[in-house]
């Protein structure tokens, strides 16, 4: 699961196998917020840092619009964001990808518990800008 030439692999294998023990354990048919409590609990047991319902501005040519929750921050490098749909469509991508851009981060997770097996992507923000 762990391919080398994935900035941040090897967390982001940590991450999927902390949702995969929790889809495994509770199966789909719950509310996302039953899955953000699970999830934020087997991170707890594995060890990873994270923030959870991180509030991040969003802004627009440098005026600042207002700000959204990204689902969870995990090592202040990677969001996650839950889902617990039958099926991820084209617009939850896209939402956790406009994320990625708003925020400045260059990966990310999108999970979802819905279904019967779980489904997980990961995203790279083309137009992520290191800081300096």
């Amino acid at each position: 699961m762990i391919k080398e030439q994935y900035k941040y692999s090897e967390l982001t294998a940590r991450v999927i196998a902390c949702a995969m023990e929790v889809h495994k354990i509770l199966g789909n048919g719950f509310q996302e917020v039953i899955y953000q409590r699970a999830f934020a609990y087997e991170m707890d047991s594995q060890g990873l840092n994270y923030a959870r319902e991180f509030e991040m501005p969003i802004f627009y040519k440098e005026k600042k619009l207002g700000t959204r929750r990204v689902d969870f921050l995990v090592e202040n490098k990677i969001s996650v964001e839950l889902k617990a749909c039958v099926h991820l469509e084209p617009v939850h991508l896209a939402q956790a990808i406009n994320y990625l851009e708003a925020y400045n981060l260059e990966i990310g997770l999108l999970i979802n518990f819905g279904n019967s097996s779980l489904q997980f992507h990961r995203l790279q923000n083309k137009k992520f800008k290191p800081s300096l």
